[in-house]
Parts: C-alpha cells; structure tokens; sequence
C-alpha cells in the first residue's frame, strides 16, 4: 500500500503532555516517524512532526485535531509531499552577535541571503549576555560569497559575525592560546612598566606603531625595552599582580578547561610579568620574552630568543605538537599586527578588537570588550556556560568572573 506524508505543526503555550498527546495519537494510526523539529520562545511551542501513514491521512489528521484541541493547542497539517526529501545539510554555521542585536541586522542578513540563494535551516539563541547572540545553520552554495556579505552587512550595521564551515571540524577543537596585552587583558604590560620611568609617552608611540604593523616588531620590542634600563626588577611583580584581565576571561578559559581544551599565552609581553596570569588561569602553557635584570634592576635587554610575528605562530605549533593536536583543532585569539602568522596558522583565527589589517587575516573578528563571545563562536551557549558554573559555585552574570 502507497504511504502518505503528513506534516503536523502544533503551537501554543508550552507545558508538559503535549508532546505526549500528539505521539499518543500518531502511535494508534501506526504512523512513522521522518523528521521532528521543535523550539520554544518565551514560553511559546512551535512543533513540526513529519509521518508517513499507510492508512487514511484524514483520520489521522482528525484524531490528531481533536487531541490538540483537547490540551488547548493550535495545529496546521499538510498531507501529501515527496516522501524521499528529507532536510538539507547545513553547510555553513554563522554566529551573530550584537549590544543591542537590532532587528534590521537579521533582516539585512536575510534578505541578502534571499538574494544569495543561501537558505536558512535553522535559528537558536545562543547567548543573552553580554551580548546577544543567535546561531544560524544555512546552506550556502559558494562560501566566499558567504563570507564576503556577511562582513560587508555586519561593518555596515555594526554587529559581529562569525562565519564556519558545519560539520565535526567545528566541534572538535582542542587547543586555544591568547595574545596578552589588550586581549586577554585589558592594558599593555610594557606601558604599565614605561610608567614607572617616566617615558609611557614614548613607548605607547611605538607601541601603536608596531601594532598598526608600521614596525617590525622585534625592532619595536628592542627601542621600547631599552627604555626599560634601571627600573627596579621589583616593578616586575607589582605589575604583574595588579594585572586587569578583560571581562569574561576567567569565564572563557574556566569553561573550555572543563571541556578538556588545552589553554595558553602567546605573548610579546615577559615571562616575569605573565608567570601571573598562568597562575591565576591554571594555563597550560606560555610563549613570551624575558626581561634581563642584573643586580635588581632591568638592563635594556632582553634575553633569549624574541617572540615576534613568527616567534608567535612557531609556539602556537609547538604547543600543539606538545598536546598531539592537530593545527586544524587550535584556536588563536589576537589584536595586533604581530599576531596575523599565530591567527593564520590556526585552525580557527580570532582577531580581538583588532587594526583592520588584522581582522583581514582572522577568520572571523571580535569587536566587542568582552572575551566570552569566543565561547559561543565555538557553539557554547551562554545557558551552558551558566548551568556549568552553578554547579561549581560560580556566581552568573559577573563581569569579572
């Protein structure tokens, strides 16, 4: 006997039993199940169930109705359709986020996602806070096209969107390591210790040039460090330790730990300076330079080998070696010219509120002063994040946690 397809969508306020109902009813009819689809948005249940029946459509689509309206619910059915064509695979994963998230940059995304012939498969929240954020599955059928308008639509209308290919490469990253200075804090070590010599003016001059790319950086390192000679080594640790790490890092770092990720710094900063963030953030690793003191006092120098651009992207390689992770499952998270090779060699490059010459060699670029939202680039949600850390004691919502 030829089967039938039958769509059902229920909707109404969600409570528990209607779920129930409705299978109660498709079980009797001995329909067969292809595909489910359900969400709920303030209360409010939206679910889609496909069958197959080998018998009468009608009376199943009459027992059906009389159940829903039973329990107080709404339904729309379809019967008939290719019974062969099941849902598309996503091709593409995008995580939009904005403060506010606005409706026009959705509908911006849309309609030129219509024009694309991109369509949308699915749409879920990801995140509440600190910035709203909503996951998008599409099929995209060329994927620079893709990525080329969702940038030009998130500059233009000032939201942030993160653009990866769906599948197991997505979820199966292992490693992570952070630039320091104005990334996973939120100031620059090496001006915090220019302020102690009176020459901050002079170092921050280089420092922006360096970080526009205008400097090679070892040379920029060397001018700034040779500013450095006398100040007390004990600095070093004062600095250290009043250290502003930006919001939501210890978040970041707390819940990818739990998730078995391997985290580090990669730094232009010194290792006198970030022994203190590997403390305090139980790292696993750290790659930066190291300041040379004789007789308690800095002496201009530094010494060993310099972690520049290449010094950068060689530590990212070694850690992952190191960890027996491929490079596709590593993620670098970065903002200055210096970090372009680390987040180009990457399986997944971050530029961090970073010089557009930067956010051009990322993957996808972060422009708002939180570091939770690389969380939910990874398709962690803020719910998981927040159920994770209540049973663990941490309070939700903080800043600064």
């Amino acid at each position: 006997m030829a089967k039938s397809s039958v769509l059902f969508t229920v909707s109404g306020r969600d409570r528990p039993g209607v779920t129930g109902v409705l299978f109660g009813m498709l079980s009797r009819h001995g329909a067969d199940v292809l595909d489910v689809d359900q969400v709920v948005v303030r209360g409010q249940l939206t679910l889609g169930v496909l069958v197959s029946t080998g018998g009468d459509p009608e009376s199943l689509q009459e027992a059906v109705e009389q159940g829903m309206a039973s329990i107080g619910m709404q339904l729309q059915v379809s019967i008939g359709g290719d019974l062969e064509s099941g849902r598309d695979t996503s091709t593409h994963v995008l995580v939009v986020m904005g403060k506010p998230l606005q409706a026009k940059a959705i509908g911006d995304l849309a309609r030129r996602f219509g024009e694309l012939g991109v369509n949308i498969e699915t749409i879920k929240r990801i995140a509440d806070y600190p910035v709203t954020g909503i996951e998008l599955f599409v099929t995209a059928p060329d994927d620079e096209e893709l990525r080329l308008a969702v940038t030009k639509i998130g500059a233009a209308a000032g939201f942030d969107v993160a653009v990866q290919r769906a599948g197991l490469a997505r979820r199966s990253k292992r490693l992570i390591v952070f630039d320091v200075d104005s990334t996973l804090i939120t100031g620059e070590v090496i001006e915090l210790l220019a302020d102690h010599t009176g020459r901050l003016a002079e170092v921050e001059e280089i420092t922006k040039a360096a970080m526009r790319g205008e400097l090679d950086f070892a040379e920029s390192l060397h001018r700034r460090v040779a500013m450095l000679a006398g100040l007390d080594a004990a600095v070093l640790d004062e600095v250290g330790s009043s250290l502003e790490l930006t919001p939501g890092a210890r978040t970041t770092i707390r819940t990818l730990k739990r998730l078995g990720y391997r985290c580090g710094i990669v730094s232009g900063g010194f290792t006198q300076v970030t022994g203190h963030l590997v403390k305090e953030l139980n790292l696993d690793f750290v790659a930066a330079n190291t300041l040379e003191v004789v007789d308690g006092r800095l002496t201009g120098r530094v010494v060993g080998e310099v972690v520049d651009r290449q010094g950068k992207a060689r530590a990212l390689a070694r850690f992952a070696m190191e960890s027996g992770v491929p490079m596709n499952q590593t993620v670098a998270v970065g903002d200055g010219a210096n970090d372009i090779d680390m987040l180009a060699a990457a399986g997944l490059g971050i530029a961090f509120n970073a010089k557009p010459i930067v956010a051009e060699c990322a993957d996808t670029a972060l422009n708002q002063p939180f570091l939770d939202p690389v969380l939910f680039i990874l398709g962690i949600s803020r719910d998981e994040v927040e159920a994770a850390d209540a049973e663990d004691g941490y309070h939700a919502r903080s800043p600064r946690v």
